[in-house]
């Protein structure tokens, strides 16, 4: 090979590394509870909005299972923890996400998103967005969507959780059991729960837990003020009741997770990255113009 050669190699990888550094950041989304990776109305929607908004960017809207009827189902159906295995093994595998993504989830994808964040910290998650995530759990089943396929699978799950969210067959089917929060029965939430009592280190702190997620940028987290399917609100924002009681709600800042800061959020934010939103709106209920000027504007793009 001789020096133009050299100098001719030289260039191409020097405009692979500028074209690579200059590319936008990934971006990927879980969606929630009766909804599929693919909908055009839902997260086919999102996608666009964020494609168009930033010219070039890779996003993926993940699809848990094979294919999209199996995607809806295991928004109510199976156990998380295998779910979130499925997606960092995914993510581990997707070429576009090697150098670092951010990460968007709307609803119950919020928290399952978080434990990718804490359990699979490459390639790494930067900014973290949550939409209506109930990273407390919730005590209440209020609300079932309208369309009839959703609100059959919904009023199944409300009457299995009545029935009894932490008997163990329960909590290994069934979604919503795994981020069942009773705070009148505390100690067994925190025994008998297999994914949100071990995400939020309510039972034992798991280090790397807290090392990982005090490695995002930016933690954000969306409250909808009027919101009709999250019980209670607040847990949006990690807010949840006193124990042993369901009326009065402790925001983040008062709750033992907080003040022994077991899961890293007072570090966080003392740091100045968490970033708390709401929406005078109900579940999910927010218009293109606040998502792009709020969310993608500020925290993708």
């Amino acid at each position: 090979m001789g020096p133009k050669d050299a100098c001719f190699l030289a260039l191409i990888c020097l405009l692979g590394i500028t074209d690579a550094q200059d590319k936008p950041t990934p971006l990927v989304i879980w969606h929630g509870m009766g909804d599929t990776c693919c909908f055009f109305f839902s997260m086919g929607h999102i996608k666009k909005l964020v494609e168009e908004r930033i010219p070039g960017i890779y996003v993926r809207s993940l699809m848990i299972g094979d294919n999209i009827i199996q995607d809806e189902e295991k928004g109510y159906f199976g156990n998380v923890n295998n779910q979130v295995d499925e997606v960092c093994e995914k993510i581990a595998a997707d070429p576009e996400l090697q150098g670092g993504y951010h990460a968007m989830g709307f609803s119950q994808g919020g928290q399952f998103l978080r434990a990718v964040a804490e359990r699979c910290p490459k390639p790494a998650m930067k900014n973290f967005i949550s939409v209506g995530g109930q990273h407390q759990g919730v005590f209440g089943f209020p609300h079932c969507p309208e369309l009839p396929q959703q609100s059959r699978f919904c009023e199944y799950v409300r009457k299995v959780l009545n029935y009894g969210a932490y008997v163990s067959w329960i909590q290994n089917s069934l979604v919503q059991a795994q981020y069942w929060h009773d705070p009148l029965h505390e100690n067994e939430y925190r025994n008998a729960s297999i994914f949100l009592a071990d995400i939020n280190n309510a039972e034992v702190i798991n280090e790397s837990y807290r090392e990982n997620l005090k490695k995002l940028e930016n933690f954000v987290m969306v409250k909808f003020e009027e919101d009709s399917m999250v019980v209670p609100p607040e847990s949006e924002w990690f807010g949840f009741y006193s124990p042993g009681q369901d009326s009065q709600v402790l925001p983040l800042q008062q709750t033992q997770l907080y003040i022994e800061d077991r899961l890293g959020l007072k570090e966080m934010d003392e740091a100045g990255k968490l970033h708390f939103l709401s929406l005078a709106a109900d579940h999910l209920n927010f218009d293109d113009q606040w998502f792009l000027e709020e969310i993608v504007d500020k925290f993708v793009a």
